[in-house]
C-alpha cells in the first residue's frame, strides 16, 4: 500500500533549483534512509512530505487520514511548559476522555436512580473501550519508556526555556515517537545522542509498526535501521532496495555502468556527426550536386538533434582535501593521567582514574552524554585544571584540540581571518588552502557565527593540518560531516604520524580508527585493549 507518491516534482528556493522532476513512491513499512551531501536538498525534501512546503512543480499526494510526523531540530513551544507537561501534551485527547470518565465515576458514586445509573454505566463503559483501545491505560508507562530510552529522565521538571539546543531536541524527538504518525520523518535524529540512546532508538525504529524516513550521517545507524535508501545526486533522485553498505556497491556499479554508456554515446555521437559531415562535402562535390546525399546527411542530423544527451555521471564529487603532518615526533610516553578527580556544580563527574597515551596510539574515550568526556579532553589539553591527581605531560608536545562547539572560534571574525588568526600566511594562499576544504569565493568574507556546524569543523580541520601537531585531541569530530567528508577525515587521520586522542559517539569512526578504547562509566575509566565492538561486549559482559 502507498503511503506517500511523489510525481514529477521539482523545488526552487530562491534562485536556486534543489532538485528537478523527481518521482518516488514511499509504501506502508518503509524504513528509507534519504541521503547525499550537505546542500543537497534532504531537509528540502523531508518539509515537503511533512506537508510544511509546497513543491514549486509536480504533485505529492498522500494516503487519506495518514498522519505525518516530523522532527524538527528546534522544535518551538510554550515556554513556561516543563518537558514532563509537553510529553503528556501529545495524549491531550486521551487525557480528555480520562477526565470525563472520572467525572462519570463521581456521578455514578453519586446517582441513587437506577435507571440514570444503569445509563451512566453504560457510557462509562464505552468510554472505557475506547480508552483501553487507544492505549490510554500505558500512557504513562510509554511516556517513562521513552524518557529512559533518550536519556531525558532527569528533565522531566525542567521548563522548556532553560533546555539546552540539544535537550529540545531530544524532547521533540520524544515527543514525536510517542506521537507514533503513519510517516516519521527524522532529521539528524542521532544528533546530541550518545551511544546507550542511538541503540535504544535503533530498536524502537526496528519494530515500528508505520513508516520510516531518516536523515542520517551515522553509517552504523542507518545500515542497522533502514531497508530502503534514496540518494540525492546532482538534483536527481536515485533509489536502492537495500541497506547503507550495500547501496555504496550498488552505487559504484550504477556510475561505472553510466559511464559506459555515457561514453558509448558520446562515441555514437562522434560517429554521425563524421558521417554527416562527409555526406555533406560528397554531395557538394558531385557535379551536380548529389541530393540523395543532401537528403541523407539531413536525415542523420535530425535523428542527432532528437537523441536524448545522456549526462556525463559525476564520478568524483570536489571533497575536502586533508592531510595530518607532524613537524617533530613527541617523546615516548604522551600524556599520563593518575588519580585525577573533577567535580562541577558539586556533582562529581569522575574520581581517581589513571590513563596512559603512547606514542602514535590511536585512543577513543567513550560513554554516555554527562559523564564527563569532554572534561576529561580539557583537562588533557589544559584548559581546566583536575580537583585531584597528576597530569603529566610528554616531551615535544604540540597539541592540537577541536572542541566539540568551536569555542576556540571568534565567531565576529570572517573565515579567512580565523584561519589567518591561527595559520599565519598571506591572503592568496589562505584563499588556496580554504578552497581545499571547499570554502570558495565569497564564502571566505563570512563570519564564522554564520557557518553551519559542518563548516565550522571543516574551517577547524583546515587550522590543524597547517599547525603540523604530533597529537591531535578531537572531541565529536565527525558531527555535521556528510558521510563523504567523514571518510576523507578517515583517511586523513590513518595516515597521520602522530597520536590521536578522540571522544565520538559515531561507531563506525570508533571501529575504523582506534584500537584502544577508555569508557567512562559510574566516575571511573576503563582502559580496554581493542575497538568500540570489542569494548562495547566486554563493557556489558563486565557490567561496569
Amino acid at each position: 500500500m502507498i503511503t506517500v507518491s511523489i510525481q514529477q516534482v521539482t523545488q526552487i528556493i530562491g534562485a536556486n533549483q534543489i532538485f528537478e522532476q523527481i518521482t518516488a513512491e514511499v509504501k506502508k513499512g518503509d524504513r528509507i534512509g534519504l541521503i547525499g551531501r550537505n546542500g543537497t536538498g534532504k531537509s528540502t525534501l523531508l518539509q515537503l512530505l511533512a506537508k510544511k512546503t509546497e513543491p514549486a512543480k509536480g504533485r505529492i499526494t498522500w494516503k487519506k487520514n495518514s498522519s505525518v510526523g516530523l522532527l524538527l531540530q528546534n522544535p518551538i513551544k510554550e515556554q513556561e511548559t516543563t518537558v514532563e507537561g509537553l510529553l503528556t501534551e501529545v495524549f491531550t485527547d486521551l487525557n480528555l476522555l480520562k477526565g470525563e470518565m472520572e467525572r462519570l465515576e463521581s456521578l455514578m458514586a453519586k446517582e441513587a436512580n437506577v435507571e440514570k445509573l444503569t445509563k451512566l454505566i453504560e457510557k462509562y463503559g464505552d468510554m472505557q473501550e475506547s480508552f483501553q483501545e487507544r492505549g490510554g491505560y500505558e500512557i504513562d508507562a510509554r511516556i517513562r519508556r521513552v524518557m529512559s530510552g533518550l536519556q531525558i529522565e532527569e528533565l522531566a521538571t525542567k521548563c522548556w526555556k532553560h533546555l539546552s539546543g540539544g535537550e529540545r531536541t531530544k524532547v521533540g524527538l520524544a515527543q514525536l515517537l510517542l506521537q507514533a504518525p503513519d510517516l516519521l520523518l527524522l532529521d539528524e535524529p542521532t544528533n546530541h545522542l550518545d551511544i546507550q540512546a542511538i541503540e535504544w532508538l535503533t530498536d524502537f525504529i526496528r519494530n515500528y509498526t508505520g513508516t520510516v524516513m531518516i536523515v542520517s550521517h551515522d553509517r552504523y545507524f542507518l545500515d542497522d535501521t533502514v531497508t530502503k535508501v534514496w540518494e540525492l545526486d546532482q538534483g536527481e533522485l536515485n533509489t536502492y532496495a537495500t541497506n547503507y553498505t550495500n547501496y555504496v556497491k550498488e552505487r559504484e556499479e550504477r556510475l561505472l555502468q553510466e559511464f559506459q554508456q555515457y561514453q558509448d554515446q558520446q562515441k555514437k555521437i562522434k560517429k554521425m556527426k563524421e558521417t554527416i559531415k562527409r555526406l555533406k562535402e560528397w554531395a557538394n562535390q558531385a557535379n551536380p550536386p548529389n541530393d540523395g546525399l543532401h537528403r541523407r546527411a539531413k536525415s542523420m542530423q535530425k535523428a542527432l538533434d532528437k537523441m536524448t544527451r545522456l549526462k556525463r555521471p559525476i564520478m568524483e564529487h570536489k571533497r575536502m582535501q586533508i592531510d595530518f603532518k607532524m613537524q617533530d615526533r613527541s617523546g615516548k610516553d604522551v600524556i599520563r593521567l593518575e588519580g585525577v578527580s573533577k567535580s562541577v556544580q558539586d556533582k562529581m563527574l569522575f574520581q581517581h582514574v589513571n590513563m596512559h597515551v603512547r606514542f602514535q596510539e590511536r585512543v577513543a574515550i567513550i560513554g554516555e552524554n554527562g559523564t564527563g568526556k569532554s572534561t576529561l579532553l580539557q583537562i588533557i589539553v589544559g584548559k581546566i585544571a583536575a580537583d585531584a591527581g597528576e597530569r603529566q605531560l610528554g616531551s615535544r608536545l604540540s597539541i592540537g584540540y577541536l572542541s566539540q562547539h568551536m569555542l576556540e572560534m571568534e565567531g565576529k571574525r570572517t573565515v579567512i581571518d580565523e584561519f589567518r588568526e591561527h595559520v599565519p600566511i598571506e591572503e592568496g594562499e589562505a584563499r588556496n588552502i580554504l578552497a581545499q576544504f571547499l570554502f570558495y569565493g565569497a564564502k571566505v568574507f563570512q563570519t564564522t557565527e554564520n557557518l553551519s556546524g559542518g563548516e565550522k569543523t571543516r574551517l577547524r580541520l583546515a587550522q590543524l593540518m597547517y599547525q603540523n601537531h604530533n597529537i591531535l585531541i578531537l572531541d565529536e569530530p565527525t558531527n555535521h560531516l556528510d558521510i563523504e567528508s567523514k571518510e576523507m577525515l578517515e583517511e586523513a587521520l590513518e595516515q597521520f604520524g602522530g597520536t590521536i586522542i578522540a571522544v565520538s559517539h559515531d561507531r563506525y569512526f570508533l571501529d575504523r580508527l582506534f584500537p584502544i578504547t577508555y569508557v567512562l562509566e559510574n566516575k571511573q575509566l576503563e582502559r580496554f585493549e581493542g575497538n568500540y565492538s570489542y569494548a562495547r561486549k566486554r563493557w556489558l559482559h563486565n557490567g561496569i
